[in-house]
């Protein structure tokens, strides 16, 4: 949305000064994006929050006055009320600075799905705790990063590679408005990455450069080795990528 409108044409036209306070999420967001919320669309606070259906919304979110790059990077602190562990595959919580899946507790977590006692008790376990799917590490301070959907990570020559993480180095490219990485089956890796790209109004969408660009920024098992370039990227109502139909 926010790109969408520094990218209107006719922006300038147009009485944005009471636009004061925005979040984003549900996608990955360069640092870039939140210099120019501020200062192009002079948006005061821009945080970014993270949430799901089943915590009414909201986890964690960053604090006013945080800078840029923290708002790109994380999602925050937990609310008020709101308990988070990170655990590995074993259930066994991580130490700090490590990948784990994302734990929830508190007032915000539902009761269940509705007439789906399976499936609620596949989600909460008896502790009370939401299981999110959500890979995450957290800092010192509190703030959390999501990595990846555990279900969106794919494995490249014995390598975790989660697509944010990859989307994230891919949004600093200067000609690309937004992107998705998904894994793409290889006869000797497994996986590998294919970027799925939206250009900037007016830039060239020159395949060979764009690679080589990633691979000179990224490590070698996480740059994409294939990209398509598109007009717009699938998305559900809530703006999220639907990466299955890109698969």
């Amino acid at each position: 949305i926010f790109q969408s409108l520094l990218d209107a044409p006719e922006r300038r036209e147009y009485d944005l000064s009471s636009l004061r306070l925005a979040v984003t999420g549900a996608a990955s967001v360069p640092p870039i994006l939140i210099r120019q919320m501020r200062e192009d669309l002079g948006i005061d606070d821009v945080l970014t929050a993270y949430g799901l259906t089943e915590t009414c919304g909201v986890v964690s979110a960053t604090h006013s006055g945080d800078p840029a790059e923290l708002v790109a990077e994380s999602c925050g602190t937990p609310i008020p009320g709101v308990e988070v562990r990170l655990v590995d595959s074993e259930g066994t919580d991580v130490s700090l600075g490590t990948a784990g899946e994302l734990l929830v507790r508190g007032f915000n977590v539902m009761k269940g799905y509705l007439d789906d006692p399976k499936a609620t008790a596949e989600t909460i376990d008896a502790d009370g705790w939401l299981h999110t799917g959500d890979i995450a590490t957290q800092d010192e301070r509190g703030y959390l990063r999501i990595s990846d959907r555990v279900k969106d990570m794919f494995i490249s020559g014995g390598f975790n590679c989660y697509p944010a993480e990859i989307e994230a180095y891919i949004l600093s490219h200067p000609d690309v408005a937004r992107v998705a990485v998904v894994g793409r089956p290889h006869h000797r890796m497994g996986e590998v990455a294919h970027a799925v790209v939206v250009p900037k109004p007016g830039a060239a969408r020159d395949s060979e450069a764009f690679l080589a660009w990633c691979r000179e920024t990224m490590a070698n098992y996480k740059a994409p080795r294939s990209v398509d370039w598109v007009d717009e990227l699938p998305v559900n109502a809530s703006g999220k990528v639907q990466r299955f139909l890109l698969k």
